[in-house]
């Protein structure tokens, strides 16, 4: 029989040492399978633009901080423009994506970088207050709208 461990993390981690501690608790028959958290949101497609939030450089590994001690995760994306409309959709495909992706256990703070949008503070209140979030998630033609950006692409 064989084990297959999915190691979630901020970074590929040294696959070396990672197999060692595997293979030593749970013996040879392990398969590791690394994910970043950027896998989680890397095809995440932007609401207006036929390309990824990735693509468009929307979402980077480095604006995604990890805590897994605290089971924190924060991720800071830059909207393509200072006036985006779709800022806020765009913070909540990434909220829902790590909501369905991660345990529940994880805090999620969604952000505009700093700077990078007119409406920065009232884009990062409505991202991050749960009530909020429930609300627009009720609303289906919203809903309809963040599924379709989080549908895969198999081109």
């Amino acid at each position: 029989m064989q084990l297959i461990v999915i190691v979630l993390c901020k970074e590929s981690p040294s696959i070396e040492l990672m197999l060692s501690i595997f293979t030593s608790y749970y013996g040879e028959q392990v398969v590791l399978i690394f994910l970043t958290f950027l896998n989680h949101i890397r095809d995440i497609k932007d609401p207006e633009h036929p390309y990824s939030l990735e693509e468009l450089k929307v979402i980077t590994e480095d604006a995604i901080e990890v805590d897994n001690e605290r089971s924190y995760v924060r991720v800071t994306f830059t909207p393509t423009v200072e006036h985006c409309s779709m800022a806020t959709v765009i913070g909540l495909c990434l909220r829902v994506k790590l909501m369905r992706s991660l345990p529940s256990r994880y805090k999620m703070d969604i952000r505009v970088a700093p700077g990078s949008h007119a409406t920065e503070a009232a884009v990062n209140k409505q991202l991050n207050d749960k009530e909020r979030v429930a609300a627009a998630l009720e609303n289906p033609n919203l809903l309809d709208m963040v599924d379709e950006c989080l549908a895969p692409s198999y081109a």
